[in-house]
C-alpha cells in the first residue's frame, strides 16, 4: 500500500482500484434495495441475512469502510497536489475546451456525495448499530422493510436523496472511465466500449436509487 501511494500514478492506480470495488457495490447494493419495491419478504429475508451474517458484518463492511474513506482521502489528495503542481494558471487556458466540466470539478461532486454518505449512515448504519448493539434488541426479519419505507415519509429526504443521486450519476459519469483508464485499459478497441457502459453504468445506477426513494414516497 505504501508503493501504491507514495507516487502520484501509484495514487491514481490505486483510487481507481478502490473506485472499481465501489462500482461493484453499488450494483449489489441497488440490487437488494430494488427487492423492496418488487417483493417485501424478499426484501426482509435478504436484508436479514445481510444484516446478522458474521462474513458481511465483520469482514465484507470494514473493508467496504475503508474503501470510501481511502477513495475519498486519495482524491482530495490528488486534488491537492494538482493545485500545487499548477500554481499559476495559464491566461489562455481555456477548460471547457480541453476538458468536461464533471472531469473539472470531480471534487465538488465527490464532496456531495460524501455528505449524502453521511446522512445515508445516519439514517441506517447508526440505527442498526443502535438496534443490535447499544439497546441489543432481539433480531426481528419482519422488521427491515417497514423501516426503509418510513424513512421516505417526508418529502425533503426524499429531494435530499434525487438530487444526491443526480451529483453521484455525474461523479460517475467521469469516474467511471476515469478509473478505467488509471489501470491502463486504453486500447482503441475497449475505450468506445468503456465509455458506452459507463454512460449507462452513470444513468441506470443513480436512477434504479432514485426510482426506489419515489416508489416508498408515493406508496406511503
Amino acid at each position: 500500500m505504501a508503493g501504491l501511494t507514495s507516487s502520484t500514478i501509484g495514487r491514481k492506480y490505486a483510487m481507481a482500484l478502490s473506485a472499481m470495488f465501489l462500482l461493484i457495490f453499488l450494483i449489489l447494493h441497488l440490487t437488494t434495495n430494488l427487492l423492496s419495491v418488487l417483493n417485501k419478504d424478499a426484501f426482509n429475508t435478504a436484508s436479514d441475512f445481510m444484516g446478522y451474517n458474521p462474513f458481511v458484518q465483520f469482514l465484507m463492511q470494514p473493508i467496504l469502510g475503508f474503501a470510501v474513506i481511502f477513495h475519498f482521502v486519495m482524491g482530495f489528495v490528488l486534488e491537492i497536489k494538482n493545485n500545487k503542481a499548477r500554481p499559476v494558471k495559464y491566461e489562455s487556458n481555456n477548460p471547457s475546451m480541453n476538458s468536461s466540466w464533471m472531469s473539472r470539478n470531480m471534487i465538488i461532486s465527490g464532496a456531495v456525495v460524501l455528505a449524502f454518505l453521511a446522512l445515508h449512515l445516519y439514517d441506517f448504519w447508526l440505527h442498526e448499530i443502535n438496534y443490535k448493539y447499544v439497546e441489543g434488541i432481539s433480531p426481528d426479519a419482519e422488521r427491515f422493510w417497514p423501516e426503509l419505507h418510513e424513512k421516505f415519509a417526508d418529502l425533503w429526504r426524499v429531494a435530499l436523496y434525487v438530487i444526491s443521486f443526480v451529483l453521484l450519476g455525474l461523479h460517475l459519469a467521469h469516474g467511471f472511465q476515469s478509473s478505467f483508464q488509471s489501470v491502463g485499459a486504453r486500447h482503441p478497441k475497449y475505450t468506445p466500449v468503456i465509455k458506452a457502459v459507463g454512460k449507462w453504468y452513470s444513468i441506470l445506477i443513480p436512477a434504479g436509487f432514485i426510482f426506489i426513494a419515489i416508489f416508498h414516497f408515493i406508496t406511503q
